[in-house]
């Protein structure tokens, strides 16, 4: 198609095209994830692309609802404004000209159907959803405007064993990626918010978790001065040692917080359910384990309850692959209060990332078509139809060369799309029935009946 008025094409800044060769490896975690996600009952669930604008503002803060993307109305959507809307500035404008947005995130769109569809529903209701989300963010290195979120949630339920049936679904996909290092972070709202109570700073658990969770990056002195800045007291940091010194194993530093936090309620209903939480995990076969206790981890504040959860990959520069936690109000603000929930989230495009730093793709997540046809000419041709159609009964990926072009050029096309195998049919192949089989890597030549090549192909893609 010819460029309009000589227009070079390009894509929107912070999105992306996927070539043959990514969407393949995207694909292989893609259905990884998805398979994981049913093996523990997860149900599948696709909302529409657009919502509502009242659906989507007010649920991800002011700074949220400045990253939705708007979609203005259909027609002549400026017909009726007058001077003194326009005069009214964007916020106000916005509703007149648009009613719809792109989804934000998958979580209220999933807590919209909920509500909608609740007379209908088994409850608990266990979930999944692998679609893409948008976000009017300033693109730059990992952050995108457009991107998969991959998300399981159980809702209907307070029983812990979710929380455990999370821990493993972590373990297993983690694992059938090929991703063995990595670390399951795991920490409770309720023991938060006791530490914030035991240090005298009742109700601050949020701005406490703001400076300890940086704890990694700027380390233990200036996490103090931040916390002075903020209205802390020289008592209140004496009272958070424990925190700083408290190491060893996760049943050593589940002990040293019971003593820490023995004053606080809140704080040991956190440890009671994070150490069932964990027992469930080991009575439903928990191997190998990669969880770690850490009371830092304060991602979400603003709407989880309970577990908080965070999957780092170790030994590779990029942040939490996977998340997600408890929340107890999911789908108060659309008039149904009180439906408990827990959920985890992966990222596609950071496990990408990982798995491509590191290398750990197998050969067949890249692998396309495993063998082509190429024929001399038209009698070569009638041999092949009915071999493709064999073939490709037998689950091989096969191709039959469309034109009946010069042999280089079917060989060239089949180095450039990286088939590993040709069957060159020619007029002696014709004569004889014993078909030239190439491995296209080694340069290995066979001779092989049609029923022959069928069943090496199938033999070689086992």
């Amino acid at each position: 198609m010819p460029y309009l008025c000589g227009m070079k094409p390009s894509v929107v800044k912070g999105t992306r095209d996927f070539g043959p060769a990514q969407m393949q490896k995207r694909l292989f975690i893609f259905d990884t994830i998805r398979q994981t996600f049913r093996r523990f009952g997860f149900q599948p669930l696709e909302t529409p692309s657009m919502e509502t604008l009242q659906t989507l503002t007010g649920k991800y803060g002011d700074e949220g609802d400045q990253l939705l993307f708007k979609i203005l109305n259909s027609g002549d959507f400026a017909d009726k404004l007058t001077e003194a809307d326009l005069a009214q500035g964007s916020k106000k404008l916005t509703p007149k000209i648009a009613e719809k947005g792109l989804r934000y995130d998958l979580t209220v769109p999933f807590a919209r159907y909920v509500v909608m569809n609740r007379h209908a529903l088994p409850m608990p209701f266990k979930r999944y959803q692998m679609q893409p989300v948008w976000r009017a963010d300033r693109p730059q290195k990992g952050r995108y405007r457009e991107f998969y979120q991959c998300d399981a949630d159980v809702v209907g339920t307070d029983s812990l064993l979710c929380e455990a049936e999370i821990i493993l679904m972590v373990h297993e996909v983690f694992r059938n990626l090929g991703i063995q290092d990595f670390t399951l972070k795991v920490n409770n709202r309720k023991i938060l918010a006791g530490i914030a109570e035991a240090i005298g700073r009742p109700g601050e658990e949020s701005t406490l978790a703001v400076a300890i969770d940086k704890l990694d990056k700027i380390g233990r002195d200036k996490v103090i001065d931040e916390l002075r800045e903020r209205g802390f007291t020289n008592a209140n940091v004496s009272a958070l040692e424990p925190l700083f010194t408290s190491s060893g194993t996760l049943a050593e530093v589940l002990a040293t917080l019971r003593t820490w936090l023995a004053d606080s309620e809140l704080a040991q209903t956190g440890l009671a359910e994070l150490a069932e939480t964990l027992q469930l995990a080991d009575a439903l076969g928990l191997t190998d384990s990669r969880v770690e206790l850490d009371v830092t981890l304060a991602r979400g504040l603003s709407y989880y309850t309970g577990a908080i959860f965070e999957v780092k990959a170790n030994g590779v520069s990029i942040g939490s692959v996977s998340g997600g936690g408890r929340y107890d109000n999911l789908t108060g603000t659309f008039g149904m209060p009180g439906l408990s929930g827990v959920g985890i989230s992966f990222g596609v495009d950071r496990i990408y990332d990982v798995m491509d730093e590191l290398n750990l793709f197998p050969a067949s997540a890249a692998q396309g078509t495993q063998v082509l046809l190429v024929c001399f000419d038209a009698d070569g041709r009638a041999l092949a139809l009915p071999l493709l159609s064999q073939l490709r009964a037998a689950n091989v990926v096969a191709e039959l060369y469309p034109d009946l072009a010069k042999v280089k050029k079917q060989l060239d096309y089949a180095n450039q799309k990286q088939i590993p195998y040709v069957v060159l049919i020619g007029s002696e192949e014709v004569q004889t029935g014993q078909l030239s089989v190439k491995n296209m890597t080694t340069g290995e030549q066979q001779k092989l009946s049609a029923q022959q090549v069928v069943e090496a192909m199938s033999s070689v893609k086992a």
